[in-house]
């Protein structure tokens, strides 16, 4: 698998929220960690964001441990830095605390320069018959894109 192939995503992200705003960011990571995100193990699910001291940490999001990796081997569930602009900061501090928001990572990607970034956004929590309604327009348009099929 080519590093730059590495997309992962968090589906439960647009299912469970409706994003506003997004934000790309790095992440500090270790040399294993790097690795093991190359080789395609790593998840988002139940994973969120955070702002502490001016800083944005994301928790929970799920990255194996290196197969190759010795007794420095990484924590699989370990808080991880984001690196964001100060501006960007701040307006994700000031979005986060209002009610109902939440700061969501989107998706994992490898850019061009083979930095790992993570796409995060701000979302407020649908409720269940908004889930519907989602559910109910992708129907509508798998069904029309089988009627021009035809």
């Amino acid at each position: 698998m080519n590093a730059k192939d590495i997309n992962i995503k968090n589906r439960r992200a647009t299912f469970d929220y409706a994003i506003s705003e997004t934000f790309t960011a790095g992440i500090v990571l270790t040399g294993t960690e790097i690795k093991s995100i190359r080789n395609g193990k790593a998840s988002l699910v139940d994973s969120f964001c955070y702002v502490a001291n001016n800083e944005v940490w994301v928790k929970n999001m799920y990255i194996a441990e290196y197969f190759y990796g010795t007794y420095n081997n990484h924590a699989e569930r370990r808080d991880r830095k984001l690196l964001l602009k100060k501006k960007e900061i701040v307006r994700l501090e000031k979005n986060g605390k209002e009610a109902g928001f939440s700061i969501i990572p989107m998706r994992l990607f490898i850019n061009d320069r083979g930095l790992a970034k993570l796409v995060i956004g701000i979302g407020r929590g649908k409720k269940e018959y908004d889930k519907r309604q989602s559910i109910k327009e992708r129907e509508d348009k798998r069904s029309m894109a089988r009627m021009f099929e035809k």
